[in-house]
């Protein structure tokens, strides 16, 4: 039986050399900015997964299918159009903070955010906390 080989997987490309290559000045601002309430939420270090995601933690995880692999607990990756904020939402009370998060799109479990200033970072602070927590309960070993 094959085995689908993750694409996604925590590497030692430094993550300032990942930061500096983000053109926007602005965006770069903001992301390092998340990036810094992300390390104070989990009280990780931040470390490159793939070319593109800043992960702090790990997880693993095992499908009924019997794939299984690890995964950042949570993370956040600079994209074209916005910044993603891998956090995973399934976690008591979610509906309700992200009601006051600010202005984002979701998709499946990630936040995509255009600018800081349109989110509230008090909110944002309590998701990454509250969705960490989640997933180390789910993910026990």
């Amino acid at each position: 039986m094959a085995t689908n080989k993750n694409k996604t997987i925590e590497t030692k490309q430094p993550v300032d050399q990942y930061v500096a290559h983000i053109k926007d000045e602005k965006k770069r601002t903001d992301f390092v900015k998340i990036m810094e309430l992300f390390a104070k939420q989990t009280k990780l270090e931040p470390k490159m997964w793939g070319e593109n995601i800043v992960g702090f933690g790990s997880y693993h995880y095992k499908y009924e299918s019997g794939r299984e692999g690890d995964a950042p607990l949570t993370g956040i990756a600079s994209r074209a159009a916005n910044i993603t904020l891998y956090l995973g939402c399934d976690f008591e009370n979610s509906e309700e903070l992200l009601t006051r998060l600010g202005k984002y799109k979701m998709n499946g479990g990630c936040i995509h955010i255009k600018k800081l200033e349109e989110i509230d970072s008090k909110v944002l602070e309590e998701i990454v906390k509250k969705s960490v927590a989640a997933k180390r309960k789910k993910h026990r070993r």
